[in-house]
């Protein structure tokens, strides 16, 4: 590509977390997990502007109080891809937008430099998003639901995501499953156009968002890392993710 891709990153920051309410005030050293998740996502030095988007008053005054950028969400949200899709309307001129996670405070700067990498490729102006996905090495989380699999085509497309076993062994023999890790670049109009479209029957049976830009037609190219961030997902992560600080 010859023009030079005007990319954010929104971070999507609720709250009210079902299994860790008020996560993102939680203290993690010093600072809090959504000021670092903001502080870490500047630090990567490959994004145009980087803005917070929630529904809470208290992470808007913590990430302002310190100079950060922030803005409320006008509705109630289902989710994250829904969050920055309503924001993504105010930035008009932005080709891509990176979903990063708030409650993920360790971003790796090669991973994302990669998952940027595809809008640049020769086929790259096909890929409505991007995404990143890990071989899963470890048995036991290839038939855990909270595990997402995905599978993808001889070019890294996405083919399906299932909370289940995909593909399944109908013979013995060796198979490379794949972990969906939910950190997306999108392109603008792609976001936006999964905003307007009302669930899909995979994406309510599975409780899998990504579906829904699949049965929409959008092409997802996958993204293979070996290592990822921490995810706080419960109290016992955030103990982690302080283990990891002091290490770090």
């Amino acid at each position: 590509m010859n023009k030079k891709l005007k990319i954010i990153a929104l971070i999507p920051a609720r709250y009210a977390a079902t299994r860790f309410p008020g996560k993102l005030m939680s203290l993690l050293g010093e600072k809090t997990v959504i000021r670092r998740v903001y502080e870490s996502a500047v630090a990567v030095n490959l994004f145009d502007d980087v803005v917070v988007v929630t529904d809470s008053d208290i992470i808007y005054k913590e990430i302002t109080s310190f100079g950060g950028k922030a803005m409320m969400s006008l509705k109630e949200h289902a989710c994250g891809s829904d969050r920055i899709a309503e924001a993504a309307e105010h930035f008009p001129n932005v080709d891509i937008i990176v979903n990063v996670q708030g409650d993920e405070p360790f971003l790796e700067r090669q991973s994302l430099e990669k998952l940027l990498s595809v809008f640049s490729e020769p086929q790259g102006d096909s890929i409505d998003l991007a995404s990143l996905m890990q071989r899963i090495e470890l048995p036991e989380q290839i038939d855990n639901p909270n595990v997402v699999k995905v599978v993808i085509d001889q070019h890294h497309r996405a083919l399906l995501f299932s909370r289940s076993r995909i593909p399944f062994p109908r013979d013995p023999q060796d198979v490379t499953y794949y972990r969906h890790i939910g950190i997306y670049a999108f392109r603008r109009n792609a976001i936006i156009d999964f905003y307007h479209t009302p669930m899909t029957p995979l994406e309510q049976a599975e409780k899998i968002e990504c579906l829904r830009y699949l049965e929409s037609g959008k092409t997802i190219k996958m993204v293979e890392v070996s290592g990822t961030g921490i995810g706080i997902d419960t109290p016992q992560d955030l103990i982690e993710a302080e283990k990891y600080l002091a290490k770090n």
